[in-house]
């Protein structure tokens, strides 16, 4: 039985999320604020978190910064307004997904459910399957899949957890275009309802991160009105070091 861990101040709320997603079939651990969450991450390993924006002390997003800095726990931020801004800052500070209130217990139960089927589907695809296979060598870029680490020109760049998720899954289909909604549900573990404001964030993220010019990217392009690709030509730059 998998277990959420769920960050929300609100009683009433939080009391009727802990009923809804134990009747979904996962156990429930609740917290009300952003200090006893990190410390709750760090005593009971959970396997997603659910983390309310508006906290007292701590808010979502410092926590989000502080998770990030050493766990992988797929993160879903809950937000009070629809406000791009606060959804988009929530994404670069590595979380995985968000739902903004009011919002359906359906939803939020058909995204827990997506968060941790992609986690699994994820780690099995990206589990070596023969010796030697669990590093990429690509162009100047070295990608060690079962230490989730990435190198360019012999420097570790940091990737946030889904930022590798996403360009461990373009390298395995480099030269081909990935659609928006594919990368979506292949990543994210979304079916057909996936943002692609959230897809648009990480992209944007790992061009800052691995290209030498993010405004005039060659690794990673955009084919309009359709996805992305990474681009097959990249492999025969400058050889990689680690």
């Amino acid at each position: 039985m998998p277990t959420l861990l769920l960050v929300e101040d609100d009683e009433t709320l939080r009391q009727t999320l802990r009923y809804t997603l134990e009747r979904a079939g996962y156990q429930v651990d609740v917290v009300a604020d952003g200090t006893e969450a990190l410390r709750r991450v760090q005593t009971s390993a959970p396997d997603l978190v659910i983390l309310d924006v508006m906290l007292p002390g701590l808010d979502g997003f410092d926590v989000c910064r502080a998770l990030r800095r050493s766990s992988t726990v797929p993160i879903l931020m809950l937000t009070a307004r629809d406000d791009e801004v606060d959804r988009v800052l929530g994404l670069e500070l590595g979380a995985d997904d968000y739902v903004t209130k009011p919002f359906s217990m359906r939803e939020l139960v058909a995204r827990v459910k997506a968060l941790l089927r992609r986690r699994e589907m994820l780690a099995a695809e990206l589990r070596p399957t023969e010796a030697g296979a669990e590093r990429i060598v690509f162009g100047p870029l070295v990608i060690d899949v079962a230490a989730r680490r990435v190198w360019r020109d012999g420097q570790e760049v940091a990737l946030k957890p889904r930022e590798f998720d996403l360009l461990a899954y373009l390298v395995r289909h480099r030269g081909r275009v990935c659609s928006a909604e594919q990368l979506l549900r292949a990543v994210w573990g979304y079916h057909g309802y996936g943002d692609t404001r959230t897809l648009a964030v990480h992209i944007h993220g790992l061009r800052e991160k691995l290209e030498a010019d993010p405004r005039h990217p060659q690794l990673i392009e955009t084919v309009r009105g359709v996805g992305y690709r990474l681009n097959a030509d990249f492999a025969s730059a400058t050889p990689a070091r680690s």
